[in-house]
């Protein structure tokens, strides 16, 4: 195993592809050495993944010339509707060969072939079972179709795919790291689409949940509501948010369609969230972190913590990292959300 010097993270979006490029990938202080990204066409992916190789190929190139990235060595991230995380004890070995064994495992649990799924395994405690020592831990499969789409627009570009990780895994790595993450918390990552929910106790992820509702169903319906465009019902959305910013009675009936439209949201979090610590006795969830472009909208934090009874706050995934001279800070802070899956992936990588 010789380590990449330096590998770019790639997050493939709806509307643009982030890079993320990492010096010292995998040790203790990765060194974030340049961030760039650049628009897709639409219609080019859906929820994550790729429909047009050949476009995001083109994409791709455009991206290594906007930020200049020098490695070739890239790290893909696989999340949204086609991943899926179960627990799973299984006996106590090496990590390698228990993730060796999971095909024969986890046959029964999965709703494809496993020759069709991308397997790995998280472990989470050790306990001596009726036949020996066991681990417990999650179970997490992702379906290739919606990597292998992802993998050939990097070769298409010319470029080296080394590794492919969870986007959950990536997100936790970064905001719920464990120097900063002692006991129990819920990472709440609101995208487009999907809002991803990872709970981890000093920072290994116990439990995954992918709720398919997202910012932009809150612009969709509030764009019917109001009978404006799409464009204009964002910029109100960001604006009005959960309603403390109302003037008209215009605002009014923006806020109340998107208290309406986040309220199942709120319900579904508030119930996730309760429905982990009802499964494991003497765990507590102390506290919430927001992260996704839907964490910024306003009212938002405040009506989650209502809800769940649990502080929240906007997370910061850049907090600790160490950057290269030639990146200001706040040309990290400024795109952070957006980026923060690409530096996740990035940082994590080890396989070359």
């Amino acid at each position: 195993m010789h380590m990449a010097k330096s590998v770019v993270g790639i997050d493939i979006g709806g509307e643009s592809i982030r890079g993320v490029e990492v010096l010292h990938p995998g040790r203790p202080e990765p060194v974030i050495q340049r961030i760039a990204e650049v628009p897709l066409p639409d219609g080019s992916t859906k929820r994550g993944e790729v429909l047009e190789p050949n476009t995001i190929a083109a994409a791709l190139r455009e991206l290594w010339r906007v930020g200049r990235f020098r490695s070739k060595n890239v790290m893909l991230g696989v999340g949204n509707q086609r991943v899926l995380s179960r627990d799973l004890t299984v006996p106590k070995a090496s990590l390698a060969q228990i993730r060796e064994s999971l095909p024969f495992q986890v046959q029964d649990m999965l709703p494809v072939p496993v020759g069709d799924a991308i397997l790995d395994f998280y472990p989470v405690s050790e306990s001596v079972g009726p036949d020996g020592p066991v681990v417990h831990g999650l179970l997490v499969a992702a379906i290739k179709d919606a990597v292998l789409a992802n993998v050939r627009a990097v070769q298409l570009a010319g470029l080296k795919p080394v590794g492919v990780d969870l986007i959950p895994f990536a997100l936790a790595r970064v905001y719920l790291p464990a120097v900063r993450s002692r006991g129990t918390h819920a990472l709440v990552e609101i995208g487009g689409n999907t809002t991803t929910v990872i709970i981890a106790t000093d920072g290994v992820p116990q439990f995954v949940r992918i709720i398919p509702t997202g910012g932009e169903d809150v612009t969709t319906s509030l764009s019917a509501a109001l009978e404006i465009p799409a464009a204009q019902a964002e910029t109100v959305k960001r604006w009005i948010g959960m309603g403390s910013n109302v003037q008209t009675p215009d605002d009014l009936r923006a806020a109340a369609s998107i208290r309406e439209r986040t309220g199942e949201l709120l319900t579904s979090l508030r119930n996730t969230v309760s429905y982990f610590a009802s499964t494991r006795t003497g765990t507590s969830v102390s506290s919430i972190v927001l992260a996704g472009g839907g964490a910024l909208l306003p009212g938002f934090a405040e009506a989650l913590q209502t809800q769940t009874r649990i502080p929240v706050s906007v997370g910061d995934a850049f907090v600790d990292a160490a950057t290269s001279r030639a990146l200001r800070r706040e040309d990290i802070t400024s795109r952070g959300t957006s980026t923060a899956v690409a530096w996740g992936l990035a940082a994590g990588s080890v396989a070359v």
